[in-house]
């Protein structure tokens, strides 16, 4: 398959597939209730036949993708930062205790902002949540802020 490049790129980790050169990095696997994130060796694109793999789910229950960040077009960035980031770093708790083997690491705006923090955390986020907890509805609310 064919590796795709993100030189000079920060991406947002909580992609959804409409947007224009998204990539894969990840498999959602686990339970609903604990989902865990099984990284890609190098990011796909997204394909209309990776699309339809996740048929009937949606892509985000099924893949983790990334995308260019698009900074102040986007209700979690806050001018400056990732303000999903900062969540999903300072409420949830890790869930690894090493660093994960994420192929998108080096340009992840989440990981450039939040570090090691963020990347213990990242395995369990799921972009679409259709039952979320508690937990999850309050990061939802604080993040968009």
């Amino acid at each position: 398959m064919e590796e795709i490049s993100t030189k000079n790129t920060t991406l947002c980790p909580s992609a959804r597939p409409e947007f224009r050169e998204t990539v894969v990095f990840g498999v959602i696997s686990g339970t609903v209730g604990e989902p865990r994130v099984t990284y890609l060796k190098h990011p796909q694109p997204i394909t209309d036949e990776l699309v339809a793999k996740a048929s009937p789910a949606t892509p985000t229950e099924v893949f983790r993708m990334a995308t260019s960040c698009v900074t102040t077009a986007c209700l979690h960035f806050d001018g400056q930062d990732c303000r999903l980031a900062k969540q999903i770093a300072e409420k949830l708790s890790a869930v690894t205790q090493e660093l994960p083997p994420c192929s998108i690491r080096r340009d992840c705006r989440w990981w450039q902002q939040e570090g090691k923090t963020a990347c213990m955390r990242c395995p369990q986020v799921v972009t679409d949540v259709y039952n979320p907890s508690g937990l999850a509805i309050t990061i939802s609310k604080l993040a968009a802020g």
